[in-house]
């Protein structure tokens, strides 16, 4: 029998899960710099623009 059906879905289930993880790196970092931009705002900054 060929195992060609599971080396495809093999790929397709890792390739899914790569993305998923990209996805979720991208919308955490646009989540991080907006509640850096809030709290900037609040005049909490950053320790290292301190001078």
């Amino acid at each position: 029998m060929s195992h060609t059906f599971f080396i495809a879905l093999s790929y397709i289930l890792t390739a899914l899960v790569v993305l998923g993880l990209i996805l979720r790196a991208f919308i955490d970092h646009r989540i991080q710099v907006r509640a850096l931009a809030e709290l900037e705002a609040r005049g909490i900054g950053r320790r290292s623009r301190r001078g």
